[in-house]
């Protein structure tokens, strides 16, 4: 039997800007225009208030140079177990139901007379 893996991450970029007395995205834009990465005011905004769910590297890495930190310390990562999952019954162990039991039958029409 395989155990399954359940992976997450948490994006903790404002946390580290806030480190480092950035406490505007827009703060960023001018920093990662030195570093060639044009990123509208809008795109800031999202990356540093939501959780991406992909980032190009080289954004990545402008995001490490400005803020002086390695990618391990905006992105905290977490992996563990996931719950087994339970198999549906069989019809070898009797505990499977018969459905056909409990659907309504079908209606006949009969002419009128």
């Amino acid at each position: 039997m395989t155990i399954k893996r359940q992976v997450s991450y948490q994006w903790r970029l404002r946390e580290v800007m806030a480190g480092h007395g950035l406490f505007n995205a827009s703060d960023l834009v001018p920093l990662l225009a030195e570093r060639g990465i044009t990123l509208s005011a809008v795109q800031v905004w999202r990356l540093v208030t939501q959780t991406p769910e992909r980032l190009s590297l080289p954004v990545l890495a402008a995001l490490c140079d400005i803020l002086e930190v390695s990618p391990a310390q905006l992105i905290a990562t977490r992996a563990e177990n996931a719950a087994p999952v339970k198999k549906a019954a069989s019809a070898s162990d009797g505990s499977v139901t018969d459905l056909a039991a409990f659907r309504p039958k079908r209606a006949q029409l009969r002419p009128e007379q």
